[in-house]
This record gives C-alpha cells, sequence and structure tokens, in this order.
C-alpha cells in the first residue's frame, strides 16, 4: 500500500503530523526556541509532503492532446515550491532566534524537551528512510525532495537534542537561540539542493554522464548494423527520461530494416533505462558527407 509513489506521501503526510502536534505542545511547556524552529521544520516538512503528493498525482496523468509530453514536470515544480518554503523556513528560525538572543528567555522542564526531541529523530529517521527508498524506487523528484527534506528535519532534532541536553546541564540558555540558528543553516542547505535539482528538470538538463554513456553503451552493441550516430540529446521531466539522436544507416538497407533496427535500438535502450522515450532519425550513409564511425567515446557534434 505504501510502496507506491501515493502511498509514501500519504503515509509521510500522517506522521509528519502526528510529530508536528508533539513538538508544539513540547515548545510550549518548555518555551523552546530551538523545538519550535524544530516543529516548524516538521510543519514545512508536512507541507513538503502534501505539494509532492499533488505534483505526483498530477505527473501520474496520462499525455493528452493539450499536453502531448505528458505531466512529468510537475514534479520537478512542485520540487521548487517546496524548497521555496524552506528558504521562507529558515528566515523565520533566524528571526526568531536572534530576537531571543537579544531580549533572553527562561527555559522550563527541559527535560520533557530531550524525550520529545529523542522520539521524533526515531521517528522522522524511519520515515525519512522510507520515503527515500520509495523515491529510488520510482525515481520521483518530487518524493526526494520531501525525503531529503524530512532528512533534514533529523539533522536538526540531532542538533536540538544536543543543545537541550548541554543546557539541561550547564544552564547555558542561550544555547537554545545558537542551536536554532544551527538549524536554520542545515534547512538553507537543503533547499538550495531540492531547487538546483528542481530546476534542472524545468530548464532540460541533460541526462547525469552516466546515464548518458549507458544509452552510448547500448547504441555500441550495434556496431556493424549502424555506420555512426550524432547529436544526441537528453532530457527528463519529473521520473520520464527523453532521448533523440541521428543514426547514419547504410544506403542498400530498406525502409523496413531500418525501422526494425530503430525499434531494436530503443528496445535495448528502455531495458537499461526506465521510463525512457527515445525519438530516433534515420540517415543514410554519404560519401560525400564527412562521417565518423561509432566508437566508445562521445561522437563530435556535426555542424
Amino acid at each position: 500500500m505504501f510502496s507506491t509513489r501515493s502511498g509514501a506521501a500519504k503515509l509521510a503526510m500522517a506522521a509528519i503530523s502526528l510529530l508536528i502536534l508533539i513538538k508544539i505542545i513540547a515548545s510550549i511547556i518548555t518555551g523552546s526556541i530551538s523545538i519550535r524552529a524544530d516543529a516548524i521544520h516538521s510543519a514545512l516538512d508536512l507541507v513538503a509532503a502534501v505539494v509532492a503528493f499533488i505534483g505526483i498525482r498530477i505527473s501520474d496523468k496520462p499525455a493528452d492532446g493539450r499536453h502531448p509530453y505528458g505531466h512529468g514536470k510537475a514534479e520537478n515544480i512542485s520540487g521548487v515550491l517546496v524548497a521555496g518554503l524552506i528558504f521562507f523556513a529558515a528566515g523565520t528560525i533566524i528571526y526568531e532566534a536572534i530576537k531571543r538572543l537579544i531580549s533572553g528567555a527562561t527555559l522550563e522542564l527541559i527535560g520533557v524537551g530531550i524525550f520529545v526531541t529523542a522520539a521524533a529523530i526515531a521517528i522522522n529517521g524511519l520515515l525519512s528512510w522510507y520515503v527515500l527508498r520509495v523515491s529510488r524506487a520510482t525515481d520521483s523528484i518530487a518524493l526526494e525532495a520531501s525525503g531529503r527534506h524530512m532528512l533534514t528535519d533529523v539533522f536538526s532534532s540531532c542538533a536540538v537534542l544536543v543543545g537541550l541536553t548541554i543546557v539541561h546541564f550547564t544552564g547555558l540558555i542561550m544555547l537554545d537561540s545558537i542551536v536554532a540558528l544551527l538549524v536554520a543553516s542545515i534547512i538553507v542547505k537543503s533547499a538550495y539542493g531540492i531547487m538546483r535539482k528542481s530546476f534542472g528538470g524545468l530548464i532540460d538538463v541533460k541526462l547525469p554522464e552516466v546515464e548518458e554513456s549507458v544509452i552510448r553503451a547500448a547504441i555500441m552493441e550495434h556496431v556493424g548494423e549502424l555506420v555512426e550516430f550524432h547529436k544526441l540529446r537528453t532530457r527528463k521531466a519529473g521520473n520520464q527520461r527523453y532521448i533523440d539522436l541521428h543514426v547514419v544507416m547504410p544506403r542498400n538497407i530498406s525502409l523496413e530494416e531500418a525501422h526494425s533496427m530503430c525499434d531494436h535500438l530503443e528496445q535495448d535502450i528502455k531495458s537499461k533505462l526506465q521510463r525512457a522515450s527515445i525519438t530516433i532519425h534515420v540517415e543514410p550513409y554519404s560519401e560525400e558527407r564527412q562521417q565518423y564511425p561509432i566508437s566508445p567515446e562521445p561522437p563530435r557534434e556535426k555542424p
């Protein structure tokens, strides 16, 4: 039930809602700004999970007349929204922490805060591990953004736990605000990573070099049947890969043979890269034109 993208997003929303409630109660009881910062972080985890769920639902819609390439970029858009929310949360935490450092404050029932934070670390650790596992299995950028956000929540909670423990034994209350600032820096780093990856899909950044190498290796398996290939272009929208290239074939083969060769090449690439849409343009070999034989190295582009 929870092994799908939508299922994992639903599980994340339910668990995070519980964590938010627990942290808010703990922050009210103790008066800790670092626990409040952690609660804000968890609240954004919930927003991230909701946005990821919506993005996944939209991206799952099949291609239609208005969207012939599908709706995959909805996941990238949701990732950008999540990153923006995380930046906003970091700014809020920094403001509150600096304000508390200037005005001062008192903490009560620190032991309660320590217990709640430790429990939150355990729950969020398991949840983020599972969500990231599903995101890798389904290649979902929206779910990955949500999972990584939850993982930063684990790190921030660890910082809060250390800070509260030190405050408990030393009485240095200002450490609570300092830890909150540390949490904010962790959140900013997380937001930057999510924003960068999400924008990559929106501006059609090419596939990672390791995946392009897989494509070239698949073509190399057909040495002797193809003369050469060039103009390899790749991009990704959500979890869908788009690949197009030109292949040069001998002049003496029939249209049916060329078509069969292209089908075979497409299936080879799809067997190695999931959710790939491939377009192949066939060109006849011509001795008058400068041609480059197939080689293991990335082919030179033609002018």
